[in-house]
């Protein structure tokens, strides 16, 4: 049975007042594997994070974001003053390398651009329900 994932409350104007995210609701969707050179799975750069883009298996999906290089979490591009794509990943000598992928939950800008969205399909779906009401 589905349940609640989020909770957002928005303004009038579209803003985001308040949001809650039932944390006993999501799935857990974090995968580790062990990978030899060369990396079978394409990552990009994309909004801060590494995200997969090409080379979906063994539950690795496209869209998955890396979380940890050998056990070790991170975030953005850097991990202890290296750059992880072109320093650690194409680096022969650090395979084999053990990679944790998941699901990134959703920063608060991303938060507040959703409840825009959400306010906005609001507005258009308010119109047409007005406009259909007064012509029959």
């Amino acid at each position: 049975m589905p349940g609640i994932y989020s909770v957002y409350i928005i303004s009038r104007s579209g803003g985001l007042i308040f949001n809650y995210d039932c944390e006993h609701n999501f799935v857990s969707s974090e995968v580790e594997k062990t990978f030899s050179y060369p990396l079978d799975v394409k990552l990009d750069f994309i909004h801060q994070k590494l995200i997969v883009s090409f080379g979906q298996r063994d539950g690795i999906r496209v869209g998955y974001t890396l979380l940890a290089i050998n056990g070790q979490p991170f975030s953005g591009r850097k991990m202890d003053d290296k750059d992880v794509m072109d320093d650690i990943l194409a680096n022969e000598d650090n395979y084999p390398i053990n990679l944790k992928f998941g699901l990134q939950r959703l920063t608060t800008n991303e938060k507040i651009v959703l409840s825009s969205m959400f306010h906005s399909l609001y507005a258009i779906a308010a119109l047409q329900i007005c406009t259909k009401g007064r012509n029959d």
